[in-house]
């Protein structure tokens, strides 16, 4: 990812200043087989995938703008709320924890993390605020459909741990690029 500011969604930082809410720019939505990626230089999002048959993204998958994890590409995030969003929609969200993951491609190990969110206008999922509030078997699909979907492009996702809202904070403040961010 350019650092630069190229448009809309470059210029956003992780949080709104004025909520809290974090910022999630929705690449693929809930369902969906096609994995689209945002590409700052071009100011669009493109098509850089498509799942195999009987796999789609189990929930609206996209990134934290203003951030840059281990992989040097903003922070992914998985965003639970009743309907998929589409691509390149901006849903205000809390953090509700993290699977803290290792992805290794052509013998290149990075820290890969995946965070988990909660679209702030759910109503289904109001009542959730931190990992543990989830059914585990929805975590452990969740965590399998990140090993398969990583397998699938001849890399291997290897989840270190789970962990609550305040280590997932951690990793978006750490990960921050943004000058302003507000701190909870």
């Amino acid at each position: 990812m350019n650092a630069e500011a190229n448009g809309p969604v470059d210029e956003l930082g992780a949080f709104d200043d004025s909520t809290g809410d974090l910022h999630v720019i929705i690449e693929s939505p809930k369902g969906c087989r096609n994995k689209y990626t945002y590409e700052p230089n071009r100011r669009l999002f493109v098509l850089t995938g498509i799942l195999p048959l009987g796999a789609s993204f189990p929930f609206d998958f996209g990134f934290i703008p203003g951030t840059v994890g281990g992989d040097g590409d903003p922070l992914d995030v998985l965003v639970l709320m009743e309907e998929p969003a589409f691509v390149g929609v901006l849903v205000p969200s809390r953090l509700i924890g993290v699977i803290k993951a290792e992805q290794t491609e052509k013998g290149v190990t990075e820290r890969n993390d995946r965070l988990i969110a909660v679209a702030t206008a759910s109503r289904t999922h109001s009542a959730i605020q931190t990992l543990s509030d989830l059914d585990q078997s929805v975590v452990d699909e969740i965590e399998h459909f990140f090993v398969s979907y990583d397998a699938v492009k001849g890399k291997n996702f290897k989840p270190l741990g789970r962990y609550g809202r305040g280590k997932a904070r951690a990793i978006v403040d750490a990960a921050c690029i943004c000058p302003s961010i507000v701190s909870g």
